[in-house]
């Protein structure tokens, strides 16, 4: 548990408003292998990347247990901390889903407030007694988990068809954020929030809190959003969609000769 807590420590201390901490996530141990080669100080994983490798769709799709599983081959597999895609926590208790985050060798999870059985969002108040209650859980175990409090408000917008608004989303996107904090989050992540003023207004009202934003083809760059201030920038499912589509071509080539 000491060294665990050593590596909660330092991913806490990585997240550093105006100068974010980048992620390009990742799906299994040699991919994870990759990124620490490369000099990245973390690893995070992608619920997506990871379900898709394992045969199943994102969204819980996937059994606790192979997801779980695959976080482990990872965590044995680096000595850099490890903070895991643990989608709506699976529908296990506090406890226990902590526990299964520590034994994999994690000191960091996202958790979203998306509903994936009846859609939508899940109540505010009943998700931040979510968090709280993994708080709670992982100070019982000794360990301070980073929880990247995920907030799903664009997922369901646009969800609805349409166009999107990001900036006059902004407050219910803050509204959700400021309630996580409190339950005891260290890191806000409005997930498919692209649009910069949006973004700046979001790091504005949450601050001095740390707030993840995506990167990727619509996402800003590290200069960008260390101006904007932001702590956290994920690649999410980007790398794994850029692997597979290198491998589609390369097969397409190979099955053409």
């Amino acid at each position: 548990m000491n060294d665990l807590t050593a590596l909660a420590t330092t991913l806490r201390s990585l997240h550093r408003p105006g100068h974010p901490l980048v992620l390009p996530n990742i799906w299994d141990a040699a991919s994870a292998r990759l990124v620490e080669a490369a000099g990245f100080p973390v690893v995070a994983t992608s619920s997506a990347a990871v379900a898709e490798s394992l045969g199943y769709a994102d969204h819980q799709q996937a059994p606790a247990d192979e997801m779980l599983a695959a976080a482990a081959r990872i965590g044995r597999a680096v000595s850099v901390p490890v903070t895991v895609d643990a989608e709506a926590g699976y529908g296990l208790s506090a406890d226990d889903l902590v526990g299964r985050l520590l034994a994999a060798g994690a000191v960091g999870c996202n958790l979203e407030d998306s509903d994936h059985r009846q859609g939508g969002l899940v109540d505010v108040g009943r998700q931040a007694e979510w968090l709280a209650s993994v708080r709670a859980a992982a100070e019982r175990a000794g360990v301070p988990l980073v929880l990247n409090a995920r907030v799903d408000v664009l997922v369901a917008a646009h969800a609805g068809g349409g166009v999107v608004d990001e900036p006059a989303l902004a407050d219910a996107i803050v509204a959700r954020g400021k309630a996580y904090l409190a339950a005891g989050a260290d890191c806000v992540f409005p997930i498919l929030l692209h649009d910069p003023t949006a973004i700046r207004q979001v790091v504005a009202a949450l601050a001095p809190a740390a707030v993840n934003v995506l990167s990727g083809p619509r996402g800003p760059s590290t200069e960008a959003a260390a101006g904007w201030g932001v702590a956290r920038l994920s690649a999410g499912a980007g790398l794994w969609r850029l692997n597979q589509a290198a491998l589609a071509e390369r097969l397409a080539v190979l099955a053409a000769d």
